[in-house]
């Protein structure tokens, strides 16, 4: 039962991840606090999609005469590697956005507090 939970630990860590995100966007009523709760949510998702792409012994797509090309087991697919690094970058920029619409989101109401905005706002 122990190896079994500690051969799928990058399974186990992705789910702690995505509930602590969750919890953070559905219980917390700071808008600062549900945007970190977000990015942790994208973070699970990409340590997910990179432990899926994971193979124990394997290396890079590069021919190696050591190596033959017909066995693909001996070789990682780079696609989900390429795709995490995109979202992350793009995670990145919309984190940056939010946080610029927060700020003025604080400028113009004095609060980031999800109640007193919406009593502000009506």
């Amino acid at each position: 039962m122990f190896e079994f939970f500690l051969g799928h630990f990058a399974y186990w860590l992705t789910l702690l991840l995505l509930c602590i995100g969750l919890y953070g966007v559905m219980v917390k009523r700071n808008l600062v606090k549900k945007m970190i709760g977000l990015t942790i949510v994208q973070s699970s998702i990409v340590i997910f999609y990179v432990s899926l792409a994971s193979r124990p012994n394997a290396t890079v797509p590069v021919r190696d005469p050591a190596l033959p090309v017909e066995q693909t087991a001996n070789y990682l697919n780079p696609l989900p590697h390429t795709l995490m690094l995109t979202a992350i970058v793009v995670g990145v920029a919309t984190l940056g956005v939010a946080f610029s619409l927060l700020i003025t989101i604080w400028n113009r109401y004095r609060t980031l507090e999800e109640k007193e905005l919406l009593d502000k706002i009506q």
